[in-house]
């Protein structure tokens, strides 16, 4: 169950990055997207290893999918 609710949760939040970090993708809105539930999972991740809670574990999981959306977008362009 734990990992459906992350699934979602990587869904919005990638959704969010995409509206941070305007522009043309590569991929778009779907490599966008599925960018955002690995950056929801890093930045998770991330997060919990340093003890943090919820609300900062959103926020760190949009910080972890802007930062994949930037190195996608880096290794597109070249």
């Amino acid at each position: 169950m734990e990992i459906i609710a992350a699934l979602l949760a990587g869904l919005i939040i990638g959704a969010v990055a995409k509206l941070l970090m305007p522009g043309k993708d590569p991929g778009g809105w779907i490599m966008t997207i599925v960018l955002g539930i690995a950056g929801s999972f890093v930045g998770s991740f991330i997060a919990r290893g340093l003890g943090m809670t919820s609300p900062v574990g959103w926020i760190g999981s949009i910080l972890g999918a802007m930062l994949l959306l930037a190195a996608f977008r880096l290794l597109k362009k070249s």
